[in-house]
Parts: structure tokens; sequence; C-alpha cells
């Protein structure tokens, strides 16, 4: 109800109004702008007047807290202590990318260098000058793996067998590698960096008749370009690799003099934070690591590999032990001459003699018939520690037997394993060289079911030991390239690790590299071995062995050259 104006209202009317009983609306109307003004005054007296001055922030929800960055642990009932920002490592994103359970190549992605082609594709268009003796040109087709074996003596399956180079690693590898599943395009996620530098047919065309100039220039415009990419900053070189199909020797020439051998690639400082996958590593330095030889088998399909497998337990052996190979007249240190003695006087010894000329050491099919009729296989160092020979062998189902440990032991370190016993047998050279040791007397007493553990070993070892065909996948077995590829990843995660720990090496002493390759998980220190009588040769300050390493490459080209005359 609207109230009346006052106003114009006679007094004698007025008084007569004061006179007469209010009615309940305006007693209503009273009562309630009495309370509101109650209301109002106790707001400003009692609520307000208890308020400081200089009121606070209002406390933070949980969500609130969360959504502007507290860390969800700090109280706010009590002030805080500052502590210094954790630091923070350009890497840590790739570490993370592990925890995701839910992404199959979490911790596993590879980031690929987008190389200029003339540090590999235009090799391979020149292909001709990749060897001084040998047409590597029909080597390099079918994705590196060469032309394919026909199967007329039955010595091998139907498929999955070229006639391989044994220096073909840099192209094969690089070939699976595109088709490895777990590439990226943001470097930011890659557990490791690989540079698809053909390393190997680089220096290859250059060792005979050229400058030092000529041989380093491909290596020195290499990490230039490197050293200038963004993705190098993140650990200077440290999580980037890359493959050579040569050995180590080749790459590391000590001096400026124009008769020293090969280039100084594995010397450069930038090259030294790198990981270079050799088929033969250097026993005295750490930024090199063995890889297996190509061999003339890869698989397509985990069915080529389990019946092959199947076939090699099968197989009958005649001969208790075998050895192909040639003398080596002019190393006064070689056992090569006494064991092809010992094979020609043995009644269960077979040798295949490998020289100038035509030979079956240049045939697939008789070095494999061999092999596969052969209990032990003898692996005598070649030109230099290792031979392709060994790998050969072992595809075979055939146990090898070393006589010296830079031959397998402390090279394939990645690939077999470190208890030597379980899949070879072991005559130090001295044992030969004194001719105090009888190899065949040596090989007889194993028991026989001792050697059937060993074989089963070898031929189960198989699937690590080739290179799959880069055209195709295995479905479920990880080949020589697979195995590779993880420890290069294991190597780098383990390092990003001790960088974020603050953990340092300070006691590493890269002349006992081979040592440390040895050791057991969480292992750190190394010491006394037995096998140090065999790696201490004299050493220049650069921790190699000088002369000796390259004479040992000089005579590996000296034996290609032999092999193709």
């Amino acid at each position: 109800m609207r109230r009346r104006p006052v106003a114009g209202v006679p007094p004698d009317e007025m008084e007569k109004a004061t006179t007469k009983t209010p009615s309940p609306s305006l007693c209503f109307l009273l009562t309630l702008s009495a309370f509101f003004w109650f209301l109002l005054l106790y707001f400003h007296f009692v609520v307000l007047g208890n308020q400081s001055p200089n009121p606070g922030p209002l406390p933070l929800t949980f969500e609130s807290r969360k959504n502007l960055g507290f860390p969800e642990d700090v109280s706010l009932s009590e002030p805080q202590a500052q502590t210094p920002p954790e630091p923070t490592f350009p890497f840590a994103r790739a570490l993370r990318t592990a925890d995701n359970k839910s992404d199959p190549c979490g911790g596993r992605y590879i980031y690929v260098h987008d190389l200029p082609s003339r540090f590999n594709e235009d090799m391979l268009k020149e292909c001709r000058s990749l060897s001084l003796w040998t047409n590597m040109c029909k080597f390099t087709t079918n994705a590196g793996l060469g032309p394919p074996l026909e199967n007329v003596d039955g010595v091998f399956s139907d498929t999955g067998w070229h006639a391989t180079n044994q220096f073909a690693v840099d192209v094969i590898f690089s070939n699976r590698m595109r088709q490895y599943e777990c590439l990226t395009r943001d470097s930011s996620l890659a557990a490791a960096i690989f540079v698809p530098f053909y390393a190997g047919f680089d220096i290859a065309r250059y060792l005979w008749g050229y400058n030092i100039s000529t041989r380093d220039a491909a290596s020195l415009e290499l990490v230039d370009w490197l050293t200038r990419r963004p993705e190098w900053g993140i650990m200077n070189g440290r999580d980037h690799f890359l493959v050579a199909g040569r050995i180590t020797w080749d790459f590391r020439r000590l001096t400026e003099e124009e008769t020293n051998w090969g280039n100084k690639l594995l010397f450069l400082p930038a090259a030294r934070n790198m990981s270079m996958l050799v088929v033969e590593s250097s026993p005295w330095n750490a930024n090199d690591f063995g890889i297996p030889y190509p061999t003339y088998f890869h698989p397509a399909k985990d069915d080529d590999v389990f019946v092959w497998q199947d076939r090699m337990r099968r197989l009958e052996r005649k001969w208790l032990f075998s050895f192909a190979g040639a003398p080596r007249p002019g190393n006064p240190k070689s056992i090569r001459g006494r064991i092809i003695e010992q094979c020609k006087r043995s009644k269960v010894g077979k040798l295949l003699e490998c020289d100038f000329g035509e030979s079956k050491c240049h045939s697939p099919s008789s070095i494999m018939r061999m092999f596969q009729g052969s209990l032990f296989c003898l692996q005598p160092q070649g030109d230099s520690y290792t031979r392709r020979s060994a790998f050969d062998s072992m595809l075979a189902g055939c146990i090898p037997v070393f006589f010296h440990p830079g031959s397998a032991y402390t090279q394939y370190t990645w690939h077999l394993p470190k208890n030597y016993t379980k899949y070879s047998v072991f005559i130090p050279e001295d044992d030969i060289r004194k001719r105090n040791v009888s190899i065949e007397e040596r090989l007889r007493q194993i028991p026989e079911e001792e050697v059937r553990i060993m074989r089963e070993e070898v031929i189960s070892l198989i699937p690590r030991l080739v290179y799959a065909d880069p055209r195709s996948k295995l479905e479920t077995l990880k080949d020589a390239f697979d195995v590779s590829v993880q420890a290069v990843i294991d190597k780098v995660t383990s390092l990003r690790k001790d960088i974020i720990q603050g953990r340092t090496d300070d006691n590493f002493i890269e002349e006992n590299s081979w040592k440390y390759a040895l050791l057991d998980e969480g292992q750190r220190e190394v010491g006394p071995h037995e096998w140090d009588p065999f790696f201490s040769k004299p050493k220049d300050g650069s921790g190699d062995s000088g002369d000796s390493s390259a004479q040992a490459a000089k005579n590996s080209w000296k034996n290609e050259q032999r092999n193709q005359s």
C-alpha cells in the first residue's frame, strides 16, 4: 500500500489523526525499517570493526593453488622459507617419455639428422670409387645386402641370403634405421640422435694415394655441420651416434704426417663426444663400440630365423674343428701358421686354405658348408683383432674358439654374453705359440653334454648377430641393429641420469675402456684383470697402440686386395 503524502493536511485534521490507533500496515513498515537499520549498524560496527586496516589475501583452495603452480605439499598456515628453483635440463622431456606406459615408444625415440647428400647418398652414386680393388656397386644393391645368393648346393635357405660385403654396415644400418618404429621429428623427445654419415665408405675412397687433407675433409665438414645444429647443444654431441663398417684404426690417425694411415675422425674433439659403432673397436678408447660384421643371412621375418635355427640343431657334424684362413708369414706374432699345421696333422680337423688367386674361401657356400659340418671353428686374430669369419661360423651353429680376448670378448659386449664360456672356448695365444697345447686334445676334453649346451647357446644367439633385411621387419625377434640401438639408448639414458644426479666419473681411465665394458650393472670401478697382458702393448699419450694399429689396418686392406686378385 502506498503511503499518502503529509504535506497540505489541515492542523485540526492532523490532531485528530494522532489520536487514532495506528493501522497494522503502518506498524509493519516501521518494524521492518527499524530491523534494516539495526542490521546496517551491526555490520558496520561489529563485522567491519574487527577487520585489520590492510587485509591479507583470501585463502587459496586446493584447485586454485594447483592452477597457480604452487607445490601441493606447501602449507599456507605458516610462512615458508624460499628455496632455489631446481635446475632444468634440455633432455628432461625425453626422459619423461619413458614414464608414459601407454606409449610403446616411450624412452625409445630416435631423431635422425637430415644430412646433406654428400655425406651419404652421393657416395653410393659414385660406388665405383668406394674401393680400390672391389667394385662396390653390386654390394650396395638391395639396400646394402648385395646380390642374392642362389641355394644351388643346398647350403643356404631358399630366401634371405646375399653376397654381402663385410664392410657394408654403413648402408645396411642406415636403411634399417629408416624403418625403425620409433623415429621422431621432434628432437626434444629423442632418447638418442643418429647421424647417417657413411664414414666407412668415405675413408675407403681415399686410403691409398690421397693426402691427409682429402682424407679428413668430409669428417671436418660433418663436425662443422653438426656443431651448428641446435640438437648438438643439448648434450654437446654425447647423445649422437654414427656407424662405420670398418675397423676403428682407419679413423685414428695420430699425426699430421702424410705417410700415416687413415683419417682423424675419432680424434676430433667433437667426435670424441659421439659414439661410433664399428666392426672392431679400440680397447683403449671410450668413443667407439663394436658391432657384428654382416653375415650372408638377412631374414625378412621371424620364421626365417626359426627354420634356420632348427636346421642347425639337426645337422650332423663330422669334424671336431675347422679353420678357414691364410697364414701371415710377415707377422712373427701370428699363430695362424701353427694352427694350419695342426689342422693338416689332425684326422678330425678340416682346413680351408685361403691365399692368392682362386680359393674356396671366396665362396660363401664352401665356407658355410665347412662350418655347418664342424663342432668347433678356430678364430685366431685376422689382420687385426677381429674376423668376419667368427660371425659366419656362429651363424652355422659352430662353437667359436678364440685365442685373444680382443677378438670377441671385449669387442661385442652388447651382443654376446659376458660369460664367454657359455658359447665359446678360449685358448691363449701363448699356449699355441709355445707349442705346449694341442688344439685337438684341448677340445676332446670337453664333455659331449657340455658341447651340446654350448652349441645350443650359439644357435640361440643367431638373431642378435644378423642384420635383418632392411626392406622388411622381424615381428618379435631383435636383430643386431635392434640390439645396437637399444644399447646406445641405454648408454645415453644412463649418462643423462648421472648429469641430473650430479654424478661424475672422476676416476675413469680411458686406457682401461675395455675393462669398463666387462663390468656388471651398477659397477663403476675397475682393477687388475686376467687379460691385462693381452692389452699392455706400448702406447703413446693418446691411448692408442700407434704403429701396430695402423699396420693392422693396412694389412686388412692388403688382405682385401688378396681376396680380389
